[in-house]
């Protein structure tokens, strides 16, 4: 049968056979692994501290947009204080806890955390369970903690009003998922003659086109995929998120996922796009490690005492301050008077830390001195 035949690849009689050519990957992929090398060739010659930080950040950053892909947006203070907490990683302050949080925390860190050990149906219906701890999504009751039964009807990725809905995909019906994850499982804990990194990008294909929970198959899909990443770069500490890439790129990840799930069973388009998006991802990652080294330096070169409200907001300088620093937002998120924030500010002026921003106008600005 031509893949004009059938409507999605998983009507196909070969399907999950699919197939790639190598020779027009090879570029992108040794591209792929040689960003991971040099990343990883960096984070060897800093030291622990500077190590868990680039790990925090880059976590935080997995979590918040794994979720924002599917329009549901976390805490970011409520997600980082989550995973240092569970990597024991000391931070200024801890928010409280947030059930919605924690469960996307609990997923992403098992994922990653624990690569080397056997996917099983278990874990993911716990990962499920864990992110849908009520056991509803949004206001609808949903089947945690298994795969979906189609109760409803047939499992469809639709956009749209109602009554005016496009249908995007359909995943293949319910009574079909048993023996179908089951081979599925058994793959990624093969040791299978396909690349690591080819291999998270088919997982992620194979999972989401399986479609089998009432929901959360994207996110589940990426953890999938941070696992076999986690594996591929041999390390249980990320330090790249592919999920904060694809957040960037998300309407062009619906698109080619759309055409992918309606083409045939060569998914090399599908995998050239997913190789582009992780060496992006790690190269953002070298500037967000560049940000890392730079706020150590800094913070080595003040070497001299301030107080608390001068520490939270130089590093908020340091992380990259939207708009302009001046006296009154500094009052305002230092929660401090008008003369106090003034007097802070002048004291690091005077130590060379600040310096007045060129350009003036009705508030003076200030900004970092070189």
């Amino acid at each position: 049968m031509e893949s004009g035949d059938w409507l999605y690849i998983w009507q196909s009689p070969d399907w999950p056979d699919m197939r790639y050519d190598l020779a027009v990957l090879s570029v992108s992929l040794a591209e792929v692994t040689r960003a991971q090398g040099l990343l990883l060739g960096r984070l060897a010659d800093v030291g622990f501290a500077l190590r868990d930080e680039a790990s925090l950040l880059a976590l935080t950053d997995d979590v918040l947009k794994t979720s924002e892909i599917e329009g549901e947006r976390l805490n970011p203070a409520s997600v980082r204080s989550s995973i240092a907490r569970r990597l024991g990683v000391d931070i200024d302050a801890l928010a409280p806890a947030d059930r919605h949080v924690e469960g996307v925390v609990e997923m992403v860190l098992d994922a990653t955390l624990r690569s080397t050990d056997s996917l099983t149906a278990q874990r993911l219906w716990g990962w499920h369970a864990a992110l849908f701890p009520t056991g509803y999504s949004g206001l609808s009751p949903i089947h945690v903690g298994g795969y979906r039964d189609d109760a409803n009807g047939p499992m469809q990725v639709v956009s749209g009003p109602l009554g005016r809905q496009c249908v995007h995909f359909e995943a293949p019906p319910a009574p079909a998922l048993d023996a179908s994850m089951t081979r599925f499982i058994a793959w990624v804990n093969d040791n299978h003659d396909d690349h690591p990194v080819l291999k998270a990008g088919l997982a992620h294909l194979w999972f989401v086109t399986l479609h089998p929970f009432d929901d959360g198959n994207g996110r589940i899909a990426r953890a999938i995929g941070d696992l076999l990443l986690a594996r591929a770069d041999e390390s249980p500490q990320r330090f790249y998120s592919l999920s904060a890439q694809i957040q960037r790129e998300r309407r062009a990840y619906y698109d080619i996922l759309e055409s992918t799930q309606k083409g045939s069973l060569d998914v090399t388009a599908w995998l050239a796009w997913f190789l582009d998006n992780l060496r992006r991802a790690i190269e953002a990652a070298h500037h967000a490690l560049d940000a890392v080294l730079a706020r150590t330096r800094f913070w080595q070169r003040a070497g001299m005492p301030l107080n608390e409200r001068q520490v939270k907001l130089l590093n908020r300088l340091l992380d990259g301050f939207d708009g302009k620093l001046t006296s009154s937002k500094w009052a305002s998120i230092a929660k401090c008077s008008a003369d106090t924030a003034l007097r802070d500010i002048n004291e690091l002026v005077k130590l060379g830390i600040l310096r007045r921003a060129p350009g003036g106008g009705r508030s003076t600005a200030y900004e970092l001195a070189e």
